[in-house]
């Protein structure tokens, strides 16, 4: 089974990895999409030029869901990657079996988050902005963040401290003041308060919840205070993300028409067909979902009621946050409903999913996922959560 799209043959003790959302200049980058099969980068992204100036080796790129929308990269336009009828992860499987330091993947949708959930491996999602995002093929920008995926939370120290940092070709990109606070030697503020989200816990299943647990008991034994809460604001953080995402990517694939972007259909007979085949025949049914949806929420019709009511939804949402953080300096919850998906899962369950990964997508919050579980943290406090994912990874191994 071939986790590696392109894979090249390097020596080095410090590999990695990108998924099929980062642009580059030798190497193909289709995005998991038929619409963008065989298609060569001008330039590369940003991160792989501050990654190879560190010393860093590429070793190739692994295959992605269609424009990471999915749940783990099942709808990828070669097939899923399955086996004993579960769901596997391109990155998270080659970061497992040691084919790579580390793993960079666009989180877009939240499945890079659940990948190292169920795989029992470390990621970071950066606090937005902090990260660039230019070379990156866009699925929902108020919300795409360039993350780090590896066996442990010193790689992922290491990594992020590389490739974090202010970028102008990125208008959404921090400062250097900000940004520095990812930088390895930064200074780092203790977590000693969490709150664990009851909310979250109602649609996970037993062997979650479980993990859930463990995590409290060994977080408790190593001096932080672990209390519950129930927030169901938190929880709207799933529909107003759905709406906001699907009408983010419903504009950002518009330009994939066959004329001067992605795959072209043979036959038509007019410039509507030339659309309409093109699409048609290139893009998988989870994005043709979204990108009727998303269209719809951004018609004339639903504008105001539908779209706008999901951004004000967001400010709710970032100011229950705000209040949280008053009182705690992070935030416990699942990544995902169970530690595996079925092979035939309906795709359409990745808007479920986003339960407990579109609170971090919605608000820029960094999330860290160790231990099978996923902690949210303030803005900037990224160094802190992987302080604390250290905690977790030692006890789970």
């Amino acid at each position: 089974m071939e986790f590696f799209t392109v894979k090249k043959d390097v020596q080095s003790d410090l590999k990695i990895v990108l998924d099929d959302m980062i642009l580059t200049k030798d190497m193909p980058t289709t995005a998991g999409s038929k619409m963008l099969d065989g298609y060569m980068s001008l330039f590369d992204a940003q991160v792989i030029t501050k990654l190879t100036e560190a010393n860093y080796a590429i070793c190739g790129k692994s295959a992605v869901g269609e424009f990471a929308f999915d749940l783990m990269g099942e709808t990828n336009y070669k097939g899923a990657l399955c086996a004993d009828g579960k769901i596997l992860n391109a990155s998270a499987e080659i970061v497992s079996a040691g084919d790579a330091t580390a793993a960079i993947c666009l989180d877009a949708n939240g499945s890079v988050r659940r990948a190292a959930a169920q795989y029992g491996l470390v990621s970071i999602k950066p606090t937005y902005g902090t990260v660039s995002r230019y070379g990156i093929v866009p699925v929902a920008c108020s919300g795409d963040t360039v993350s780090v995926m590896a066996k442990s939370s010193d790689i992922c120290t290491d990594v992020l401290s590389v490739i974090a940092g202010h970028d102008e070709k990125d208008g959404t990109s921090h400062s250097d003041e900000l940004c520095a606070k990812l930088a390895s030697g930064a200074e780092i503020q203790p977590v000693k308060k969490i709150a664990l989200l009851k909310s979250m816990l109602a649609g996970a299943n037993a062997e979650v919840c479980a993990k859930i647990e463990k995590a409290k008991n060994t977080l408790s034994e190593n001096g932080i205070e672990v209390c519950e809460i129930d927030d169901s604001v938190i929880c709207a953080s799933r529909v107003a993300w759905n709406i906001l995402m699907s009408a983010e990517l419903c504009n950002n694939v518009s330009k994939y028409d066959g004329v001067k972007y992605g795959y072209r259909a043979q036959k038509f007979s007019n410039i509507d067909e030339l659309y309409t085949n093109s699409r048609t025949e290139a893009f998988g049914e989870l994005l043709k979902t979204a990108i009727l949806f998303g269209s719809e929420t951004l018609s004339t019709d639903n504008y105001m009621k539908v779209y706008d009511k999901a951004l004000r939804m967001r400010r709710v949402i970032v100011e229950a946050f705000t209040e949280i953080f008053s009182r705690f300096d992070a935030v416990l919850m699942p990544a995902c409903s169970s530690m595996s998906y079925p092979e035939n899962i309906e795709s359409t369950k990745a808007f479920e999913e986003n339960t407990y990964t579109a609170p971090a997508s919605i608000t820029g919050l960094p999330a860290v996922v160790s231990g099978s579980v996923q902690l949210v943290g303030k803005a900037f406090s990224d160094r802190s959560l992987l302080a604390v994912a250290k905690i977790l990874e030692k006890e789970g191994k």
